[in-house]
């Protein structure tokens, strides 16, 4: 049994996202509802997250964006979209590229996911909106729980975050968790880092603390120039203001140079007296999502080595998506921790 609570709502299954839109075809979804039956499967008993205020919220996401997102299904529907064949989510077909010069949102309810969205495989159904929501709820109650006494709190946040800008959304991601629990620790008073070891970058969390050096971020994710999602961010040039860190591996890249790069961004983030870690395991071996291969004892000593930093972590929910071994992983990541303790 875990020592440090994980935190979890109901309302997190209430996405489902039907399908992705992939090169133009749809195919079937990743992050479903039954990851989170995976989830807590392997973790036990979770405590219940608490409503929490937008004050956080708003501070890593424009206005526009979240409202947009708490909208979006409701004028989808009431437009008649929703009735035609292959239209049972909301899906941009258009896109506002930053090429194109726009600057203003468009009308069209058609046209308006496009302004916010930046991939075809990030679909609005019916309850994507409060699942959302829910899971920032997660990720505070989470935050909550290390300012009241507890060295480590887990968030089963779902969806996931991590992809998702400052005003815009894709990569399965909506709203940035991990990012508003930072915000919410550093606004409790702690100098606060986010490490990301999910085997894709960060991308969302990079853009919205790219000019904030009062937070570091660091990721540790396969290559983007190897092919990998998201594409056109996650390279080891990007400093920001001087607090991002970048740690791209190739693909086939396993425990050893994993850890090694885990190493280093504890390292260099180690100076924060509070931690949010973006907790993927779809760089594991047995991920159909990613091309890196760290084994469960990778995982298990990558949890070593944050609780050896010494300082508060507030663990997220991000990817990993083959649902025998995620539950497990996960379990692996949070035992380390504690092993270490």
């Amino acid at each position: 049994m875990l020592a440090m609570p994980v935190v979890w709502d109901e309302r997190c299954r209430l996405h489902e996202p039907g399908a992705e839109i992939f090169v133009g075809v749809r195919t079937p979804g990743t992050e479903t509802p039954d990851r989170a039956d995976a989830l807590l499967a392997a973790l036990g008993e979770p405590v219940l997250a608490e409503p929490h205020d937008d004050v956080a919220l708003l501070a890593v996401h424009d206005a526009t964006l979240v409202e947009f997102l708490a909208s979006a299904w409701s004028e989808w529907e009431a437009s008649g979209l929703a009735e035609d064949p292959g239209q049972d989510r909301v899906v941009p077909y258009v896109f506002s590229h930053e090429k194109l010069g726009a600057r203003r949102e468009p009308v069209a309810t058609w046209a308006r996911p496009g302004y916010f969205a930046y991939d075809t495989m990030t679909l609005i159904g019916p309850g994507t909106w409060e699942a959302a929501r829910a899971a920032v709820d997660v990720a505070l109650t989470a935050v909550d729980l290390v300012q009241a006494g507890a060295q480590h709190a887990y968030a089963l946040c779902r969806p996931p975050g991590h992809h998702a800008c400052r005003a815009a959304y894709g990569g399965s991601c909506y709203l940035n968790n991990a990012a508003v629990a930072a915000e919410s620790m550093r606004r409790a008073g702690r100098s606060v880092a986010v490490l990301d070891i999910d085997a894709h970058h960060g991308n969302g969390t990079q853009e919205i603390f790219w000019r904030r050096p009062d937070i570091l971020v660091a990721s540790v994710h396969v290559d983007p120039g190897a092919g990998w999602f998201p594409h056109f961010l996650g390279f080891a040039d990007e400093t920001g203001e001087g607090a991002n860190l970048n740690l791209p591996l190739p693909p086939g890249a396993g425990d050893e140079e994993w850890l090694e790069a885990v190493r280093r961004a504890a390292e260099w983030v180690g100076t924060a007296d509070g931690l949010v870690v973006s907790l993927g395991v779809d760089a594991a071996t047995s991920d159909p999502e990613s091309p890196l291969e760290v084994s469960a004892a990778g995982f298990h000593e990558a949890g070593r080595i944050i609780s050896e930093m010494g300082i508060p972590v507030v663990f997220v929910q991000e990817g990993g998506y083959d649902l025998e071994t995620l539950g497990p992983l996960v379990l692996e990541v949070l035992r380390g921790v504690e092993s270490a303790g």
